[in-house]
């Protein structure tokens, strides 16, 4: 099998994990919550205190992205705690900053 077989089947399961990944944050609320875990671990109450975003919306947007591996949880008492464990998130969301929020028409 040629090379660039090999080479093109690679970029496209490479290209499907990626696509995977982006649509994991494709949304405004769960955009919003990742920026502000960008700051360091957050509670459930400071997240919806610093967003906006109401309950039950906020647990299902923590929800998804707790599924998908970018944020974790961590209880203390009664309190839970998140913070972002994919240091792939952090990269891509200063590149959405730079390009879309420093000076964005």
């Amino acid at each position: 099998m040629p090379s660039e077989i090999l080479d093109i089947q690679s970029m496209r399961q490479s290209a499907g994990f990626a696509a995977a990944f982006l649509k994991s944050m494709a949304n405004e609320d769960r955009l919003v919550l990742l920026c502000q875990l960008t700051e360091g671990e957050r509670s459930v109450g400071e997240l919806e205190q610093l967003t906006g975003i109401q309950q039950p919306s906020l647990s299902q947007q923590l929800g998804v992205l707790r599924a998908e591996g970018l944020i974790q949880p961590r209880r203390e008492g009664k309190f839970m705690f998140y913070r972002i464990t994919d240091t792939r998130v952090l990269g891509l969301l200063r590149a959405l900053e730079a390009a879309f929020c420093r000076g964005a028409p």
